[in-house]
């Protein structure tokens, strides 16, 4: 098992490093100049020039790529150019709100697919098989910023359960911030929590059809007990997978729902960044969600694992 972790680990470190050329080479093929941008078009040459030094845009490119990734290394991000505060400032604020967003709406598509798929699984070909089948399909196929808009209409505007949008801060209490957070993770939560329940029920199927499952009911098991001693824990392998897929996907792309409910998250301040031509949040921020996916893949990893101790010996 360490073997295997340290075999990973060499991995994610590669990825890393190929994820930050990438990153910093595509912003600096972006068309523009950001002292000149922000500056305006009235500008002196000389008043952009000062700016670029003081925002650290002089020296060449290989300088200024070694420059950026030794300071992440150490926690420096850099210093925004609209904000003129660190970047690190900028993403603990918004970290606040999209690590609890996302954590929420994973909780609730989980809490929702899995006894979902499972209900399906176990009545395979029936009504409520069939029903669950159509409804899952359903929540996929709908968008879910309208999804989002609809939860506005009916629980905020409708019964006045919820607020509308934005975000109190955490200082004004637990749960009024969990309350804001509710309508974006459910909308969040809708369909991730379809395609994790379709992963679920063909999953268990196709374990359910598995040798040792009929030798374990051979052996005097009920269904029940079959699945949940023996069937699960190999149906669980592929939903790890969707997990981990899914926590990175709503980290990093709840941009529209943060929009529709204008939260402050790490989505909207990428989307400002480009807007304003913030180049050194745009390249922070995303790296530093490539490394929250890169490392949520390397924890799925080690859990696969442990899960089936047939892949530490696949390397």
């Amino acid at each position: 098992m360490i073997g295997y972790a340290f075999f990973r680990l060499v991995s994610l470190c590669a990825s890393l490093a190929a994820a930050s050329i990438v990153i910093f080479g595509v912003i600096e093929v972006i068309p523009g100049d950001p002292a000149a941008f922000m500056l305006g078009v009235s500008a002196t040459d000389d008043a952009v020039a000062a700016l670029r030094a003081e925002l650290g845009l002089e020296g060449g490119v290989t300088a200024r790529y070694f420059s950026w990734v030794g300071g992440m290394l150490v926690g420096d991000f850099g210093t925004s150019y609209t904000y003129r505060v660190p970047v690190s400032e900028l993403v603990l604020a918004r970290l606040q709100v999209s690590l609890p967003l996302t954590l929420y709406a994973l909780a609730l598509s989980t809490a929702v697919a899995i006894p979902v798929g499972l209900a399906a699984a176990a009545r395979r070909g029936g009504t409520a098989d069939y029903g669950i089948m159509a409804a899952t399909q359903l929540g996929i196929a709908v968008p879910n910023f309208w999804f989002a808009m609809l939860l506005v209409l009916v629980f905020s505007i409708g019964l006045g359960w919820f607020g509308a949008g934005g975000f109190p801060g955490w200082e004004a209490g637990f749960w009024t911030g969990v309350k804001a957070l509710t309508l974006p993770a459910v909308a969040l939560a809708l369909p991730q929590a379809s395609i994790l329940a379709r992963i679920m029920r063909s999953s268990l199927l196709e374990v359910l059809g598995q040798d040792y499952m009929r030798t374990a009911r051979a052996k005097g098991l009920s269904g029940r007990q079959a699945v949940v001693s023996h069937g699960l824990r190999n149906a669980l392998i592929p939903v790890m997978t969707i997990l981990g897929l899914q926590f990175s996907f709503l980290l990093a792309g709840a941009i529209i729902i943060e929009n529709v409910f204008f939260l402050p998250g790490l989505g909207r301040l990428i989307f400002q960044g480009i807007i304003q031509r913030d180049l050194i949040v745009v390249e922070s921020v995303v790296m530093l969600l490539v490394f929250a996916v890169i490392m949520v893949t390397y924890l799925v990893d080690l859990t696969y694992a442990a899960i089936d101790p047939r892949l530490r010996r696949s390397i």
